[in-house]
């Protein structure tokens, strides 16, 4: 059975062999596709098979990890904590010289967020890798319900509708892209700016707010820093 250390809340199995259906990604991302519109442009004719596939991965009995390696030793953990009554996915990072995983950021009906800046999505799907989710575009679709981000560049979109080009059948991609865009994370979009080198924001359900009292350590969120922004503790100064 995997074990995530820090992390014994259930049977936790590899969930990688649902990344070649193209409908995991519509339905992985269904808390940000709010709204019927949404729904719609994402899931089309597809929604009886989406409706299947959601049980699958929220089966009690097995818990799908998906897992994304980092260069600097850091692993980045997509959990599906199928409690009854309580599920949701749980985003976890870790490395092997921590005793437990630490959460980035939580994706159900209680959230905690945001975990990342858009610049930090970018690179964590970007950075190689050689096992676990190593797809870009994978990366990119699996870790993008962390997001919260006030300050999007211009070519987000374009870097999303690719993704979602090259691993779904949704039909009109850039239209689904932009409505996860403005929707992002279920937490307010946070603004993020660089403090001490270290990658924060004012998000009220963050983890990585330093203000909150439930946020994490100083060193943790410098090491985290440099590990999504691939060694260097960089994020884009947000403005307004």
């Amino acid at each position: 059975m995997l074990k995530i250390p820090g992390y014994e809340n259930g049977p936790l199995v590899q969930g990688t062999a649902y990344l070649d259906d193209p409908l995991f990604w519509p339905v992985h991302l269904g808390t940000c596709l709010r709204g019927e519109d949404a729904q719609r442009a994402a899931f089309g004719a597809d929604w009886d098979a989406a409706t299947e596939l959601y049980r699958a991965l929220s089966a009690e009995s097995e818990w799908p990890v998906f897992s994304v390696p980092l260069p600097s030793g850091h692993t980045v953990h997509a959990v599906y904590r199928n409690i009854e009554g309580e599920h949701g996915v749980d985003y976890l990072i870790h490395h092997p010289a921590w005793s437990a995983a630490e959460t980035l950021a939580v994706d159900d009906g209680h959230f905690m967020g945001p975990g990342m800046a858009w610049p930090e999505l970018l690179s964590v799907a970007r950075q190689p890798a050689t096992e676990g989710v190593d797809d870009p575009d994978a990366r990119l679709l699996l870790l993008f319900p962390t997001l919260g981000d006030a300050h999007l560049p211009d070519d987000a979109t374009v870097a999303l509708t690719a993704a979602l080009t090259a691993l779904t059948l949704i039909e009109e991609p850039a239209e689904v892209a932009s409505m996860l865009l403005e929707n992002q994370g279920q937490w307010a979009p946070a603004h993020w700016r660089p403090s001490d080198g270290v990658c924060i924001n004012d998000g009220g359900h963050s983890y990585r707010n330093p203000g909150n009292a439930f946020a994490l350590p100083e060193g943790r969120l410098r090491e985290i820093s440099n590990a999504l922004n691939g060694g260097e503790a960089t994020a884009h100064q947000a403005s307004g």
